[in-house]
């Protein structure tokens, strides 16, 4: 009987030591578990043979035949030797060589049968292969993520002794036989083992479907459990209904239809007594603040309070005074708090605050701070929400006696699939409409051939009194890759404009209140021409800037290059976007082609998951959702449905009856609200 345990460190398995160890804490393996669920990333497929006559140079086959010698071994010099023997087929002769292997010279023998696999070398007619591998023959091999600290050998070693483990029944099974009957599931501990060591093509599949359905079945399951406690727990209800027509008649402008429908979701939300959690998700531009500000007119009129939480400081200031001029004529009275303020301009806030004069408070951080108190918070809306982790939501909720209900902003679009797992705590509410007179922004991908012409451009734009956005991925030049840096193109573009116009960088490296001044200033006018890094993505609102510079485009996803598009085209001018591309492949040029023929940001959404998978859009997700091992969400919508089906079936007397399932939904819960 094995002394090891799935539970089991694998520091108490022999040959890992503390480099080892370190490495597969990076890969998060620190027990024979992990190991287990550490799936391959890929497999070779030694099923198949190849005959000699056929082995192309440089292909990775399987040959197989008969060992025509027994191994010779030599010393070739210090720290080289060799064991050398020859192989054949019915159509050919090849060579095996092993380098420093000299154990090897005792493995092979005159007329066994063996399958090599490895990397063929053609030349002159004969065929070799260097250090092939011979174990495992005639199956579908596992390859893992690996570290320079952990081997392919040191893994599998550890997945062998995680399925002894398996096979003695320490896996069991977390879901209900009913659900794997209805949807053709493999048990778990079948499709474990198929994961890592597939009998056939047919079994690997069948195995990676269970585990991909796993993820998203739990996933949604606790995410619907999380859902509906909110949905079940107390919160201010606000009285009858609100004439909302008496907001919209006051406001500069006349709000769209997807304006007043997420308002009308909100409304409903807050009257009924439980607590909101929505989402109000939209392009750049799509008038998000208009629908907060009703919200927040509706919750301060009826006798409450609420607050505004933005990612800047310059972005607070911005909301703080159009937020004011929408509701002072109704007689609430806002306050602003940010880190800048000084000590009597924040204690005279926190009063207004704490003895309730002040319906609504906008600000940064500073909302959270020890010291800032409500009289009654009902409503606290997070602008930009993927810029604030859950801890700082929650502490902003915190601040309320009560439950406070929650409207979170976004104008990052989300795929519609994998807006399921990643929102799929939230209601949520799209605004899929540009307020009228918004022009498009014309966009274009150019080459340094056209560098002049868009310098002149820049010079024109700035001439007749409009600004500029100029972004580069790099804050200073690098001596190992070529790209546009943030320091030596605001020198050099000062020094093309002649002092005709004020160029400032704005770059991450710099103290806050630095980058705050500057953001201030071109937002106010005073300088002319930003050149910056992705720092001005979100929090930066100046209707006068009518073009953005991208340089090296290449190097960021879609998503990202429409929030930097978004900083122009908030105005009453033409606006424009042209992106630099300083190289790439023909995959890199079609998705930036892609991305200047539309400005929809939802069709974006989808060629940027298409492209480059949903990494960049979990960077931007707020709660503990373990990261997808094995769905891919590009080509497992089929199984995401029935995923989503199933977890929509299971009722709190199904977690009753199955407190496995119960157990492993707890666990995620856990994970989730940590």
């Amino acid at each position: 009987m094995s002394e090891y345990s799935l539970s089991t460190p694998v520091t108490q398995i022999p040959g890992i030591a503390k480099q080892r160890a370190s490495g597969l804490a990076k890969l998060g393996i620190f027990t024979l578990r992990d190991a287990l669920n550490h799936y391959p990333h890929r497999y070779e497929d030694r099923t198949k043979f190849v005959d000699v006559f056929d082995a192309e140079d440089g292909d990775s086959v399987c040959l197989t035949g008969i060992v025509l010698e027994n191994p010779r071994y030599s010393f070739v010099r210090k720290g080289m030797d060799l064991v050398k023997f020859n192989v054949a087929d019915d159509t050919g002769k090849f060579t095996v060589t092993y380098f420093n292997q000299e154990y090897m010279r005792n493995k092979f023998a005159i007329g066994q049968e063996c399958a090599f696999y490895g990397k063929v070398k053609r030349e002159n007619g004969f065929v070799s292969l260097a250090n092939p591998e011979y174990e495992r023959v005639g199956a579908i091999i596992p390859v893992y993520r690996a570290t320079s600290a952990v081997s392919q050998k040191i893994l599998l070693g550890l997945v062998e002794k995680a399925l002894d483990c398996v096979k003695r029944g320490e896996l069991t099974d977390h879901l209900p036989l009913e659900i794997l009957e209805k949807y053709d599931l493999l048990p778990l501990d079948l499709a474990i083992k198929n994961i890592h060591f597939p009998e056939n093509n047919e079994l690997l599949q069948k195995a990676r479907r269970r585990l991909v359905f796993d993820e998203f079945f739990f996933i949604l399951l606790a995410l619907s459990v999380l859902r509906s406690r909110n949905d079940s727990s107390s919160a201010f209800r606000l009285p009858g209904e609100a004439d909302y027509g008496e907001f919209y008649r006051l406001l500069p402008f006349t709000p769209t239809s997807a304006q007043i429908r997420a308002v009308a979701d909100a409304d409903a939300d807050i009257t009924s007594g439980k607590k909101m959690n929505r989402l109000v998700q939209g392009d750049v531009g799509s008038g998000k603040t208009m629908v907060a500000a009703a919200l927040i007119w509706r919750v301060c009129l009826a006798g409450y309070q609420a607050a505004y939480m933005a990612p800047t400081e310059i972005l607070a200031e911005q909301h703080y005074a159009t937020l004011s001029k929408w509701l002072s004529p109704f007689g609430i009275r806002t306050v602003l708090l940010r880190g800048g303020m000084n000590a009597k301009e924040k204690a005279d806030a926190k009063r207004l605050l704490r003895s309730g004069e002040a319906r609504l408070a906008v600000g940064t951080h500073a909302l959270i701070s020890k010291g800032t108190e409500f009289f009654k918070l009902a409503l606290t809306v997070t602008d930009e929400q993927h810029r604030f982790g859950v801890a700082q939501r929650g502490a902003l909720n915190a601040k309320g006696a009560e439950r406070p209900h929650t409207l979170v902003m976004s104008a990052t679009p989300i795929p519609r699939t994998l807006a399921v797992v990643i929102y799929g705590d939230l209601d949520v509410s799209i605004i899929d409409e540009l307020p009228p007179g918004r022009q498009e922004i014309i966009t274009s991908l150019t080459n340094e051939n056209y560098r002049g012409k868009v310098n002149k451009n820049i010079e024109k734009l700035v001439g007749v009194g409009r600004q500029v956005y100029v972004i580069c991925p790099a804050i200073e030049d690098s001596s190992t890759m070529e790209m546009k840096s943030v320091l030596n193109y605001a020198d050099k573009l000062q020094g093309l404009l002649k002092g005709k116009c004020k160029v400032s960088p704005l770059h991450g490296r710099m103290k806050s209140a630095e980058k705050e001044r500057i953001m201030a200033d071109f937002a106010s006018g005073e300088i002319d021409v930003l050149v910056s890094t992705t720092v001005v993505e979100v929090g930066m609102d100046v209707p006068n800037a009518a073009l953005i510079v991208i340089e090296n485009a290449e190097r960021f996803g879609l998503s990202q290059l429409h929030q930097l598009r978004g900083r122009v085209g908030r105005g009453a001018h033409q606006s424009y976007c042209v992106m630099f591309c300083g190289g790439g492949n023909e995959e890199t040029i079609k998705r930036l082609k892609a991305f200047c023929a539309t400005t929809d940001g939802f069709k974006i959404a989808e060629a940027d998951l298409r492209f480059r998978g949903p990494g960049e859009f979990f960077g931007n997700r707020q709660h503990g959702l373990p990261e997808l091992k094995i769905a891919d969400l590009r080509g497992d919508e089929e199984t995401l449905r029935e995923a989503q089906a199933a977890a929509g079936s299971v009722t709190p007397q199904t977690l009753e009856r199955y407190p496995r399932l119960a157990e492993r939904v707890q666990a995620l819960l856990d994970k989730i609200e940590d």
